[in-house]
């Protein structure tokens, strides 16, 4: 019975998924899931990469259980903005990222990223409609998270290890990731870089613009 109730509630959400991926086909907006644990940087890493896509225009849903606190921070960089609080939820849900469509104006924008709930499990299983999922993992927490938490880094289409400017100061075995990928994922790319320093930033900025042009490239050649 759990199973049978597990299994319709991913066929529900896949329906909404791909009612979210057609409108925003229509639109022309690429739409970048990022997803990792709390603390990983991706508040900074899109504070740093939508100036960086300029004149490109950039809108954010902006997932967590409580504050506003992040769509704020993105508030001054992006074009537009929209808070989704899941209270004890943890993460989005294609329902939920319809709703937060509802309050953009699609028309114009160029990228959409959704900045996950941090969370490495229960993203992972939730199509939200993007057409790229990237996963993040940061230098501070360890070098054990691709083998601990397989699940979020298989279905991913880039994988960035963040805060590399730690390297030389934390303990981390970055072969260890590696080999540990080869394992799970080949086809991802593993971008290192440090939003703090920019270290690695031009790699991260050409990929996102290269899948930009494979979605669209009639309409944008970055």
């Amino acid at each position: 019975m759990k199973i049978k109730v597990v299994e319709s509630v991913l066929k529900a959400n896949d329906a909404v998924a791909r009612e979210n991926r057609k409108r925003l086909d229509a639109a022309g907006v690429l739409a970048i899931n990022l997803m990792s644990a709390p603390g990983s940087g991706k508040t900074l890493l899109l504070e740093k990469t939508i100036p960086a896509l300029a004149p490109r225009r950039c809108a954010v849903l902006v997932g967590d259980l409580q504050t506003t606190r992040d769509a704020e921070r993105l508030g001054s960089v992006a074009t537009q903005v929209t808070q989704i609080n899941t209270g004890t939820g943890c993460h989005l849900t294609a329902t939920q990222v319809a709703e937060g469509l509802d309050g953009l104006e699609l028309e114009g924008m160029d990228y959409l990223f959704v900045e996950n709930v941090g969370n490495m499990v229960c993203p992972a299983a939730f199509d939200l409609g993007e057409h790229r999922r990237v996963a993040l993992l940061s230098v501070p927490e360890g070098d054990d998270k691709v083998a601990k938490y397989p699940t979020l880094f298989q279905a991913a289409d880039a994988i960035v290890l963040t805060k590399v400017d730690l390297l030389g100061v934390l303990d981390y075995e970055r072969q260890r990731v590696y080999e540990d990928l080869s394992r799970i994922n080949t086809r991802a790319p593993l971008l290192e870089l440090s939003s703090k320093t920019g270290q690695g930033l031009e790699g991260w900025l050409t990929w996102v613009q290269q899948q930009r042009q494979r979605l669209c490239p009639s309409r944008s050649p970055g």
